[in-house]
């Protein structure tokens, strides 16, 4: 058994920390300054509770991050100062080069470090979340997940591989749902939204309801999303590609990010409103 760190156990942090409980191992978290509903989930995936991010540190052989990609490097760097010297495992949506800075001063600093991505929801049903994993030690975070919700994958000894392959997926399916908000903040404004979906209609009978949901369901982690664009831009530039589409996509979704706590869905008009608000 190794006792693991999570931070934090967030929707997709909860689940990640499940299938380590899954493996039999103990899983910690801090307490301090989380919120109620982070709090209920961690009791109900049996998370043993200490306050302090250096309590934490002191209890485990192994961190797994999983928070927004705005937050990573301030998580990282306070991990660094509160003394860890195990194996810290960065599994957020961010740039490879961010991975790469942030590897750099945690081997400064003696601890182990692995680059990680999860693509797909929380892992709650067997086969819909990959947890990839890059670095020399990824070998060993992959077997802490062996036979449990999350498949960890094992890709290379290259830190910044796994974030490059989140980059390059959420690039598409994130981006390409920036791309149609978008569309319908134009079609909107210039009135022809109704011809519009008219002639979706007439090319596919589903295509109007579909689409409309997509710009409603993104709409509760459109925050979150906001940052994980900088980040896909900052890798495309890093590539020797345009970044311009995902710096317009983090403004799209930035507009979008007052929906975060909304007890429900969204109408579309009420989306089309934020998307096309323009400053005064």
């Amino acid at each position: 058994m190794t006792a693991v760190g999570i931070l934090n156990p967030g929707a997709m942090g909860a689940s990640i920390a499940a299938s380590a409980r899954a493996a039999g191992h103990e899983v910690v978290w801090a307490s301090a300054g989380r919120s109620a509903a982070t709090q209920q989930r961690a009791a109900e995936n049996d998370l043993r509770a200490v306050e302090t991010l250096a309590e934490l540190c002191a209890a485990c052989e192994v961190i797994v991050c999983v928070c927004p990609p705005h937050a990573a490097e301030a998580v990282a760097d306070a991990v660094i100062s509160a003394g860890f010297d195990g194996l810290y495992c960065e599994g957020n949506a961010i740039s490879p080069q961010k991975a790469q800075a942030i590897g750099a001063r945690m081997s400064a600093a003696g601890i182990d470090f692995v680059d990680g991505s999860i693509v797909g929801p929380p892992a709650w049903q067997a086969g819909s979340t990959r947890f990839y994993l890059s670095g020399p030690s990824a070998g060993q975070v992959a077997a802490l997940f062996a036979g449990t919700l999350t498949e960890a994958i094992a890709i290379g000894d290259e830190i910044g591989k796994a974030s490059a392959l989140k980059m390059t997926f959420a690039a598409l399916t994130k981006g390409s749902t920036a791309l149609l908000a978008a569309i319908y903040g134009v079609s909107e404004n210039l009135g022809v939204r109704a011809e519009l979906e008219r002639e979706w209609g007439m090319r596919s009978a589903e295509a109007v309801a579909q689409r409309r949901d997509q710009v409603r369901g993104v709409t509760a982690k459109a925050w979150r999303f906001a940052g994980e664009m900088q980040e896909i831009a900052a890798t495309f530039e890093l590539a020797g590609m345009p970044p311009g589409f995902f710096e317009a996509a983090y403004e799209v979704y930035t507009r979008m990010a007052d929906f975060k706590d909304a007890d429900a869905l969204p109408e579309l008009e009420a989306v089309l409103a934020a998307l096309t608000a323009r400053e005064s």
